[in-house]
């Protein structure tokens, strides 16, 4: 099994900055992509950031610019550096994994979510 644990977040002001961090452990075989989701209250939810195992970073239009997604592969941990908040950045952050473990004898992959995290940006 594969655990994503969740750190960081809270509140700012507009304008302000927040940092948040996934670590993934347990019988992690590879780390491939890792993401960044956001879900509103009563809106789907939606992709914010992607980095890819070569580091290359993506980000959907309403973040791009202003937030910044990195990861230290040798500790199996990904951030999300949020710049210039915005209330409509408001919204619980999961971290998506998509990973390879050995588990019970056999190698799975799949992708696995983080515990989420509230980001609240209202002055």
């Amino acid at each position: 099994q594969v655990r994503l644990v969740q750190s960081g977040g809270g509140v700012a002001q507009p304008g302000g900055s927040l940092k948040i961090s996934c670590e993934a452990s347990g019988s992690i075989v590879r780390l491939y992509a890792m993401d960044w989701y956001r879900q509103a209250p009563e809106r789907q939810r939606e992709l914010v950031a992607t980095i890819t195992n070569s580091i290359t970073a993506n980000y959907s239009d309403s973040v791009k610019g202003r937030f910044t997604v990195s990861r230290d592969r040798a500790k199996n941990l990904v951030f999300l550096q949020m710049n210039s908040l915005k209330p409509e950045d408001t919204a619980i952050y999961y971290c998506n994994a998509d990973a390879s473990a050995y588990v019970q004898g056999q190698y799975t992959r799949e992708r696995y979510w983080g515990q989420g995290t509230q980001v609240t940006v209202s002055s």
